[in-house]
């Protein structure tokens, strides 16, 4: 079994806004495979189900972002899956609006969450897939900026976003982080040429 977790706030009142694209990104994934989200006895929601017969567990923690990691710990305790088959979805205030990364391992980079799951795991090499928020915000204002929320064409244009992702994590639950590379790869390769041939290029 692998387990993909989402970062965000939970409650309505946090629902829409770019702390949350985690969450939602997990949201778009369990719509499309028609599973829903459940209390656990632990601090998360969480939706299990099967693509081409491996099992995967989506956790949303209900701690807060700053303290993610103690959902974590106690989700790959409970379902006893080693960190290499964790895949954390995260905000990104360092990425473009609507752009995603993937990354194998790597430092916090600024987010609570992740420094978080980091601390409460005790190591950082654990598969983490980014989606841009961009960083519109005046110097001393990023907690409103990210605790605020899409408008209604950002909703629309992350609908876009994660239709990619959802592929991403697809590839991940049926072969880990070498297969989402893959899958990550071909996806970006197929947006520069897109890019490409709208240009002319």
């Amino acid at each position: 079994m692998r387990a993909i977790v989402g970062i965000g706030n939970p409650g309505k009142k946090y629902q829409f806004n770019r702390h949350n694209v985690g969450f939602l990104a997990l949201d778009h994934f369990a719509e499309k495979h028609h599973i829903k989200f459940i209390p656990s006895k632990y601090d998360y929601y969480f939706a299990e189900g099967e693509v081409e017969g491996n099992s995967f567990v989506l956790a949303k923690p209900t701690t807060y972002v700053n303290n993610s990691g103690i959902a974590v710990k106690d989700l790959i305790n409970h379902y006893n899956i080693p960190v290499y088959d964790l895949l954390v979805v995260v905000d990104d205030i360092n990425l473009d609006e609507f752009d995603f990364r993937l990354k194998k391992s790597g430092s916090d980079g600024g987010h609570n969450g992740l420094a978080s799951i980091i601390y409460m795991l005790n190591t950082d090499e654990f598969p983490r897939l980014r989606i841009g928020i961009g960083n519109a915000f005046e110097k001393g204002s990023l907690a409103d900026y990210v605790l605020s929320d899409f408008d209604e064409s950002g909703l629309n244009k992350l609908k876009e976003t994660f239709e990619f992702t959802s592929g991403i994590i697809r590839a991940f639950i049926n072969g880990g982080y070498d297969s989402c590379l893959s899958e990550y790869s071909k996806i970006k390769n197929q947006l520069k040429n897109n890019i490409k041939d709208s240009n002319g290029s």
